[in-house]
């Protein structure tokens, strides 16, 4: 088949690559330049694995094309993904001008039937929204051109967004018309051998499916991270918590670690979004509300425990920050609990040295203002003389560490670690004043906050 993808963001390059992979013929279309260009010369914008050498083989196989002509893009494929961000605006709701732009540019340049697919993810009615866009386009035209819009949101997991596309756990299509499930399912048949996966549904039900399963998902975090701020007040241990709740069946034990809040492009815009789509209809959605007041919380948890310890007037003090990333195997910062920590130290006067194995150069960037901020190659090199090091995100590289080397890097033997990576007896048996989240061990350091191991 011959597809159009419209985006060369997160969502539209994997998309795209995937396609490839399976025999499809592809185009991405984008209005950047410059990312256009790098892509054609191999150059992968973002960090996700798997994605380059897929591909650099597409591409080199024939499959995979790049370009920023419009026009070249909407006659290339029967069917045309739009796969644009949609950023929040400042009231939360989803920013749409990019998929109507999309949309119209379609309208505009079609000469034959063409399925329209929104990919990125949308409020609920952004198809109908489509498809007058569509139809506003035509008509400006004077042509009478067929088209369909259907709904088929990604389900992808940053760090595993090429697993996920290529062996999916469900592909959810909203279709209103015959002629678009038959292509939809003719698209993905090769993904679903084994068995059926497809499942179809009214345009308006997929796009609510997508933001739904993002609130569900948000909304465990939430609960779990407030579930291990009363474990710590009660002495209880939120992993043995953790294991016994995720026994049951009904509950399971995906999304339930405790941690210093959510972030991504993803989470925090799809509850916002959705929060704002159901006050415009009348309809609170109290519990996603509370869900993002708790995840803000969250985020500032860490720096509240490092206040606590060496008071608000951080000047003189220095800190490591192991992990920039919002989650492990990606490099972006959106919306990331990082941003919010390295923010708050620098403003009380610290000195703060970060390490990332992916996130350290977007991270330059986003940081570029605070010269509070250096960075280290390694993780050890970043507690050279710390008065404490601050784990951040869960890399599998700081899951083993040499603790007796670490003992003798830094100032004082503190860690305040936002991912619980550790046991803490056996942290605090090699010297180490340890406070994770929601741990036995917080809450017995709250009875003599950060004393030193002898």
């Amino acid at each position: 088949m011959k597809l159009t993808v419209v985006g060369t963001g997160y969502v539209g390059l994997v998309t795209g690559a995937c396609f490839a992979e399976m025999g499809n013929d592809v185009l991405c279309i984008d209005v950047d330049a410059d990312k256009i260009a790098r892509l054609e010369k191999g150059e992968i914008p973002i960090f996700e694995p798997g994605l380059r050498e897929i591909v650099l083989r597409n591409v080199e196989q024939g499959r995979l094309h790049f370009s920023t002509d419009v026009r070249e893009g909407v006659r290339f494929g029967t069917m045309q993904f739009i796969a644009v961000g949609t950023p929040p605006d400042e009231d939360g709701a989803a920013d749409m001008q990019h998929v109507l732009a999309a949309a119209r540019s379609i309208g505009e340049h079609m000469t034959d039937y063409k399925l329209v697919i929104d990919k990125s993810t949308v409020p609920v009615g952004t198809a109908d929204a489509v498809r007058e866009s569509i139809a506003q386009a035509l008509a400006a035209r004077g042509v009478d051109v067929p088209y369909s819009v259907v709904s088929n949101p990604e389900f992808l997991k940053e760090g595993a967004a090429v697993e996920d596309f290529m062996r999916p756990d469900r592909i959810v299509v909203g279709a209103d018309d015959v002629r678009a499930r038959y292509l939809m399912q003719a698209l993905y048949a090769p993904f679903q051998r084994q068995r059926d996966k497809l499942i179809l549904m009214d345009v308006r039900s997929a796009e609510l499916t997508k933001y739904a399963a993002n609130a569900m998902l948000a909304t465990r975090i939430s609960f779990m991270n407030e579930m291990a701020l009363l474990a710590e007040k009660l002495g209880a241990d939120i992993e043995q918590v953790r294991r016994g709740i995720g026994s049951d069946p009904r509950i399971g034990t995906q999304f339930l670690y405790a941690g210093c809040g959510y972030g991504g492009s993803c989470f925090p815009k799809d509850v916002k979004a959705l929060v704002h789509s159901a006050a415009n209809v009348g309809e609170p959605l109290h519990v996603l509300a509370a869900v993002e007041r708790a995840n803000e919380r969250q985020k500032h948890v860490l720096v509240d425990r490092i206040v606590a310890r060496y008071g608000d007037d951080l000047r003189g003090r220095h800190f490591a920050l192991w992990g920039l990333a919002f989650k492990p195997d990606t490099d972006d910062l959106r919306e990331a609990p990082s941003r919010v920590i390295v923010a708050e130290l620098a403003r009380r006067g610290a000195r703060i040295t970060a390490h990332d194995p992916e996130a350290m150069a977007a991270a330059r960037k986003v940081f570029a203002e605070l010269p509070a901020l250096e960075f280290a190659p390694t993780p050890m090199q970043a507690l050279e003389g710390v008065d404490a090091l601050v784990i951040v995100t869960e890399w599998k590289a700081y899951r083993s560490p040499d603790f007796a080397r670490m003992a003798t890097l830094m100032r004082e033997r503190v860690i305040v670690d936002g991912r619980n990576l550790f046991d803490p007896e056996l942290v605090r048996d090699a010297g180490f004043d340890y406070t994770p989240i929601g741990r036995r061990a917080a809450a017995q350091a709250a009875e003599a906050p950060f004393a030193l191991a002898a």
